[in-house]
């Protein structure tokens, strides 16, 4: 076990991943000037390319676009097999003044707070940077998590109290329990993560066995959960005016709903020039195909 949060960071970022996959990520990295990309998601931990890959790309410079990240999607062929990514593209400087909880976001610091690779970086400096972000991620969600879990209980209480909290202000699709699943299937990553990032936070803690109770004053606890209160009423305007923005902003939309759409039902639906560059107008459309070739199924 690494003994400081920022080396249990750094450990987790430089993790292996397939040469597939670090091959899209320089080649995003690249195409787009950016200081790091950083990949995260289940084909991190299964390690399988099959579905779709998911991306943060940071880049220097302020964030171009108020309501962020812009997501696009893209396919790729390497190596006689094609890849498919999701990637979502914004400032560095912003994603690091949301993981440090300064941003009415509610979304970068409980993803990040999961595992993530940085699998390209510009130079040794933007690394360190998104490795400092990420750190900052890690002691946003546990200061919240030290507010909200009980007076003392194991760290897989906190994290859980954490994970229950930003689902209810988002719109999630998830199950409920959905915090049970992250928690079980990436348990080496939050083992021992708890008590590295309340001591990088400045939050002490006794320790009796497998069980913790973090010392949070009562005005400290207080201000925090106001903090909370703050972003978890924004947490569904934002998730609506980001899902609003994404109609007219996803680039490759329409080539990833035919993917999902063939992968999920066995349907090919065409991708002409006119769905591709407006998949709003042309979904009327699409929709009868798809209902025409449903009913030739059956």
């Amino acid at each position: 076990m690494t003994d400081t949060l920022a080396q249990r960071v750094d450990a987790g970022l430089s993790r292996d991943v397939r040469p597939e996959v670090a091959a899209f990520a320089r080649m995003l990295g690249e195409e787009a000037d950016a200081c790091g990309v950083l990949f995260y998601g289940s084909n991190l931990r299964t390690g399988s390319l099959d579905g779709v890959l998911d991306f943060y790309v940071l880049r220097p410079g302020p964030q171009r676009e108020r309501i962020w990240p812009r997501v696009s999607y893209r396919e790729w062929p390497y190596e006689g097999e094609t890849l498919r990514a999701k990637i979502a593209t914004m400032s560095l400087a912003r994603f690091a003044e949301a993981a440090a909880g300064h941003s009415r976001d509610t979304t970068i610091w409980a993803r990040f707070v999961q595992p993530s690779a940085l699998i390209w970086a510009r130079d040794h400096q933007a690394r360190e940077a998104i490795a400092a972000a990420v750190g900052d991620a890690a002691k946003t969600a546990a200061r919240l998590a030290a507010a909200l879990g009980p007076e003392q209980g194991t760290a897989q209480e906190y994290w859980r109290a954490l994970f229950q909290a930003t689902y209810r202000a988002e719109f999630r699709v998830e199950k409920p329990g959905r915090e049970d699943s992250i928690l079980a299937v990436n348990q080496d990553h939050f083992d021992g993560l708890l008590p590295l990032a309340w001591r990088a936070a400045g939050i002490d803690f006794a320790r009796h066995g497998d069980r913790l109770a973090p010392q949070m004053p009562a005005a400290e606890r207080a201000a925090m959960l106001g903090w909370w209160r703050a972003r978890a009423r924004m947490g569904k305007p934002l998730n609506l005016l980001r899902l609003a923005k994404a109609t007219t902003t996803f680039d490759g939309a329409a080539d990833y709903a035919a993917w999902k759409l063939h992968r999920h039902t066995g349907i090919a639906l065409e991708v002409t020039p006119f769905r591709a560059r407006y998949p709003l107008l042309a979904a009327p459309g699409a929709l009868l195909e798809l209902w025409r070739k449903r009913r030739s199924q059956r």
